[in-house]
């Protein structure tokens, strides 16, 4: 059985919880991995690049000069892509870049990502993410009795009340808070660590298995 540490806020460990082998303990699937990152980044890509084809520029229809006896090469408008002000042969035109992930290529994507921070021992929990008052200081507290210092994802339930913690984190550039339900491949990914309450984690290995 996989095992996961639970700390408190001032970052000392208090119990050990297991947690779902079907969830963090398979062998990561590489190429889930990577197919379900490509996915994400594909959907952030805007496609609102334009250029102009012949249909689209303006300019005269006709024949800008007879077809023979001028010594020069035929040409049909002035429109056409060798000209000045003329269109763009094969130009990028607005397009959706997304694509579809089957559902259960996604679901062993994120098994695998999970699996593979627990290999690293990347991942540890938390008590829960309870704050009673709005401030970042306190929440900088936490991360430094946890020895978070670089790019960290907080997991919590959504049924879990971590409105304060959200708001007192979100300014701060290398902390991102998450909900169980909101769990991508590519931010489990991009952090260095995953801190996980220890509702989320639980709810993690139900809705993941």
């Amino acid at each position: 059985m996989t095992k996961m540490d639970v700390y408190s806020k001032d970052g000392k460990v208090v119990k050990s919880v297991d947690l779902a082998d079907a969830v963090f303990g398979i062998e990561p699937n590489q190429q889930a991995i990577y197919d379900a990152v490509l996915v994400y980044q594909a959907g952030l890509r805007q496609g609102t690049h334009s250029t102009l084809t012949r249909h689209f520029v303006s300019g005269g229809g006709k024949k800008p000069f007879r077809q023979k006896g001028t010594g020069r090469a035929r040409q049909g408008s002035i429109r056409a892509v060798q000209w000045r002000h003329g269109a763009i042969a094969f130009g990028p035109l607005p397009r959706d870049y997304g694509y579809k992930l089957n559902r259960k290529v996604r679901q062993l994507a994120l098994r695998s990502a999970l699996s593979e921070k627990v290999k690293e021992g990347s991942l540890l929990g938390i008590e829960d993410l309870d704050m009673k008052e709005i401030k970042t200081k306190n929440f900088v507290a936490l991360m430094d009795a946890l020895k978070l210092e670089r790019k960290t994802l907080f997991v919590a339930d959504a049924a879990e009340d971590f409105d304060n913690a959200y708001i007192s984190m979100r300014n701060i550039p290398n902390a991102l808070l998450l909900s169980v339900e909101s769990l991508n491949v590519y931010d489990i990914v991009n952090a260095d660590k995953i801190v996980f309450t220890e509702k989320a984690a639980a709810k993690a290995g139900e809705v993941l298995a």
